[in-house]
Order: structure tokens, then sequence, then C-alpha cells
């Protein structure tokens, strides 16, 4: 290969990981227009193996904020990233997948924790914009619920 691809190929995956990152920031932040932006027209995002819902990007965002408004705390953190560019002949190609772990602890009003764990997939398309998510699957492996501790 080329140092011309090779620096086309750690541009992209170097794009990819921001569009992961600004995922993750816009579920902390409750940025859900920031969230649909990350997405296709017609991308979509399954929440079902996580006990969510299944929709648009914009059905999605909608489910999230009403699911995490309860929430005095939530963080996303996506780890252990695996991506997959498609290409041929060494050249980056426009689909991209990439798997990744996520840890998300949550505290809630009444003062319980939730800490959950598992894997997302992500289906990615370069268009003359940049990255977008096509499509996201989350699937929780496990689950712990922590009492308030006023719970006496």
């Amino acid at each position: 290969m080329t140092q011309r691809v090779d620096l086309a190929t750690v541009m992209g995956r170097l794009a990819i990981d921001e569009v992961i990152t600004n995922y993750a920031v816009a579920v902390d932040d409750a940025d859900w227009p920031g969230y649909r932006a990350l997405f296709t027209p017609d991308g979509r995002a399954d929440y079902t193996a996580a006990g969510g819902i299944e929709g648009s990007a914009a059905e999605v965002a909608d489910w999230l904020a009403g699911t995490l408004r309860p929430y005095s705390m939530h963080q996303l953190l996506i780890v252990n990233r695996r991506l997959r560019i498609q290409g041929s002949d060494g050249y980056l190609g426009d689909l991209a997948e990439l798997r990744a772990d996520y840890l998300s602890p949550r505290r809630h009003e009444s003062g319980e924790e939730l800490m959950s764990g598992g894997r997302c997939s992500f289906g990615l398309l370069r268009d003359d914009t940049g990255w977008l998510l096509r499509t996201v699957s989350v699937h929780e492996k496990w689950r712990r619920v922590s009492p308030s501790a006023d719970v006496g």
C-alpha cells in the first residue's frame, strides 16, 4: 500500500472513532438533536436486547430522552472498539462495522444506582459529509442495581 492509502485509512479510522465518541457524548449530555444528526436519514437503532425499543434515530432519541430523564447522572463509556472498514485493493471503502463493549453507570433521582454493560454494534456509511451511523444495536450482557443509601 502507498502512504496515501495508509493515510486515508488512518483518517477514516479517526473519523469513525469521532462519530462513536460523539454518539456516547450525545447520550451523556442528552443532546438529542446531536444524536439524530449522527445518523443517515434512514438510520435505525435497536435497543430491544437491552430492554428498549427499535426504531428510527428520532424515535429512539425520544425514547432515550424519556428513559434517562429520571437519572441525575448517567454516563456511556464505549470501549474495546473493533473496526472493520469495507474496502477493495487496499483502498478505503464507504461502509464500516464497529463492535465495541459499553459500560453505563446511572444514578436514579431516588438514589438507586444502576450499572449495566454489554456490546454495541454500529454500521456506518461514508457520504459526501463524512461518516454517519446507519445502524446501532445494543446488547446488554449484565446489569447490577444497588439500592439507595437512604434505604434503611
